[in-house]
This record gives structure tokens, sequence and C-alpha cells, in this order.
């Protein structure tokens, strides 16, 4: 049997916080539902939790500050904002504070079920990356994953993250033929056009770095992926 995800939210208001924590429930994830910062902040630091859900406007303490909290005590843990305002300042600090997402209410329950669903799979595609291999020799270069470095001859290029997990995933796909669907849904989220585009232009860049090495190339398997071919 699976672990059920473990949620965190904090609404000050009872009755918004109680039809929010059973439909979450009726979603089979297990919800803790706190009516203020300070009993969110005390509750989080008890037992953990897989993602948070936190109100902005609360008393005893604002969701911006209680999220500062969180992240001082677990930077991993990804969280949501709800509000009422639609304040461009508002949201500007919310994601500063490291939101993963703000819904502004009223909102559909469909589309805040959504949102965690594609949160906590970005979490799991992470941990899935860092789990596994580490280092790579590539030809001449050495991948350094973990560092995101592309050394060769004491030359070390510092790469993106998107870069780093790019070049990791051409390096560790399954019979050697990275799918574009399966990097664009692992990296970037979505497979839509856009991003389709964006990973081309990533693909570009890691040619470029490899380029001092002749024996280093980045195949495209037409309509399907890529392939890298190193000596």
């Amino acid at each position: 049997m699976s672990k059920k995800i473990k949620i965190l939210l904090v609404e000050d208001d009872p009755n918004f916080g109680s039809i929010m924590k059973s439909y979450l429930e009726l979603n089979d994830f297990v919800v803790v539902l706190k009516t203020d910062g300070k009993q969110g902040l005390s509750a989080f630091k008890t037992e953990p939790y897989d993602i948070c859900i936190l109100d902005v406007m609360m008393p005893e303490m604002d969701g911006f500050a209680l999220a500062r909290e969180i992240k001082k005590a677990n930077s991993q843990v990804p969280f949501i904002f709800l509000t009422a305002k639609t304040l461009k300042e508002d949201m500007l600090e919310g994601f500063k504070t490291g939101a993963d997402d703000y819904i502004t209410k009223p909102f559909d329950s469909e589309v805040l079920l959504y949102k965690i669903k594609a949160i906590l799979n970005r979490k799991s595609q992470q941990q899935e990356f860092e789990s596994d291999l580490k280092e790579f020799q590539l030809g001449k270069f050495h991948f350094n994953f973990i560092l995101r470095t592309l050394e060769q001859d004491g030359h070390v290029q510092q790469l993106s993250p998107k870069e780093a997990n790019l070049l990791k995933l051409l390096c560790t796909a399954k019979d050697g033929v990275l799918l574009r669907k399966d990097a664009l849904e692992k990296i970037w989220g979505t497979d839509n056009y856009f991003n389709g585009r964006s990973m081309d232009v990533f693909i570009a860049r890691i040619r470029k770095y490899l380029k001092p090495d002749p024996s280093i190339e980045i195949v495209n398997i037409h309509g399907n992926g890529f392939r890298i071919i190193f000596g």
C-alpha cells in the first residue's frame, strides 16, 4: 500500500477550511487543518508534511511570515498560497517567499487538486534526478550533476539547473534515446509547443559546451527525441 500524501492546510475561515479539508480527503489525501499561522507553524514542527496550503490573511501570523518560518525548518517542502486579494504586489511577495503556486479565491476545487498533483509530481521527479548516478564521463568531459559542472582539461563550465537535468537525462536515457515527451514532462512540467522550443534552445547550448570534443554528438531522432553518442 502506498503512503498517503499529507497536507498541512492553514485557513482562518473555519467553514471554508472544513470544506477544503473534506474535498481533499475525498481525493485520498491526509489533511491537518489549522486556523491561524501560529497553530500552523506548531503543527509543521510536530510532524512531517508533503505539501502546505496557506491562506495569506490570517490572525497571529500571516501566510507570508508562516511560509518563511516553514522554509527555515524545511527548505524542500512545497507550498501554495490562497488569497482573496489579486494585488500584483501580494503575488510577487508570495513567489519571493518560495511559493510553488498562488491561487486567488474563489477558485475551482479541481484546479487546486490539479496544482497539488503537478507540484508533487515535479518534486518526485527531482528526487529521482538526485537519487541515482551523479557523475558521468563523456569523452574528454567529466559531468558532475550535483555540482552542475562540465569539466575538460581544467576548464569548468557551470550549468544551469535545466541544462544539468537535461544532460543527465541524455546520459541515462533508456535504450539510449531520450524521448522529447519524457524530457519535457520531467523538466518543464508539461509537453507543449512553447516548452518544446525552449528545450531545443537548451539542447543547442549543451551541444556548444560539448563541441571541443568532436567524439561527442547529440543526434536528433526524428519525431522521437535525442541520443548522445560519445567515445
